[in-house]
């Protein structure tokens, strides 16, 4: 098996990354953490797990997850968020590749996505297909500061999924759609000139609730499903109310701190 390098990026994920880092450390030789200024436990415990620690203040997403693959001693590189792991299945599928010689130049994984312990299968929460492992010398992470992805031109898929606990809990679901996400949705939208109307928020929120609820099966997922449209539905409404606030309102655009989105 060629030799992979596993990156994680980090901000005071101490309570996840060792897990990630152990997980990572099924199939790859090298560990490296790009950490953005973690206060608490993150860097130390990454250390201890055997990785090598680069200290940059966030860039976003994109040009973030870029560092890390450009550092790496290994040609293919394995990326994973904090919260993410991988299965015995994914294990499995990515020693069985033989990326010496693999036309492919990304390979992506199934993503289940977790409210504590439970699997969310519904909502487009599943199949959730996300590339993971890349051949640097080929592509990398896109510049985009917001949910970048790699733009491979020969990827493929593989048959096993990595674990993504991405809420706590349900309280955590909706503290980060009405919080943070809600937010930064906003803030970039207005600094990119996007605008709102009156009707924006009610008609943008109706339908995230009604494409995860109804055509993404939601209600097939009892209370979960339920709550993932709902926090959905609570997501749009609320960027595009502050988008319309931040528009109508000059004070609260003045109090805004538009170099913090990330």
């Amino acid at each position: 098996m060629a030799a992979i390098t596993g990156v994680v990026i980090t901000l005071d994920e101490a309570d996840n990354i060792e897990a990630c880092l152990d997980s990572l450390a099924r199939v790859c030789e090298e560990l490296i953490v790009v950490d953005s200024g973690s206060t608490d436990a993150t860097v130390a415990r990454a250390e201890a797990r055997g990785a090598r620690i680069i200290h940059q203040p966030y860039l976003g997403d994109g040009p973030q997850k870029r560092v890390g693959p450009v550092a790496a001693t290994h040609r293919w590189v394995l990326s994973l968020d904090a919260d993410e792991r991988l299965t015995d299945g994914a294990v499995a599928a990515i020693a069985a590749l033989d990326l010496e010689t693999t036309p492919n130049d990304a390979f992506a994984l199934r993503r289940r996505n977790f409210i504590g312990s439970r699997w969310v299968r519904h909502c487009g929460w599943y199949p959730d297909y996300c590339l993971r492992l890349f051949d640097r010398e080929r592509c990398n992470f896109s510049e985009s500061r917001q949910h970048a992805s790699i733009p491979a031109s020969q990827p493929a898929r593989l048959d096993a999924d990595l674990e993504h606990y991405s809420f706590a809990n349900l309280g955590e679901l909706f503290g980060k759609a009405s919080g943070r996400f809600s937010n930064r949705a906003a803030k970039i939208m207005y600094a990119k000139g996007k605008r709102a109307n009156a009707a924006s928020p009610a008609l943008h929120g109706a339908n995230a609730f009604v494409r995860k609820y109804l055509f993404q099966r939601g209600f097939v997922g009892g209370l979960d499903g339920m709550s993932v449209a709902l926090s959905a539905g609570v997501n749009a409404y609320l960027k595009y109310a502050k988008l319309l606030e931040l528009q109508r309102d000059a004070k609260v655009r003045e109090a805004t701190d538009f170099d913090k989105v990330w």
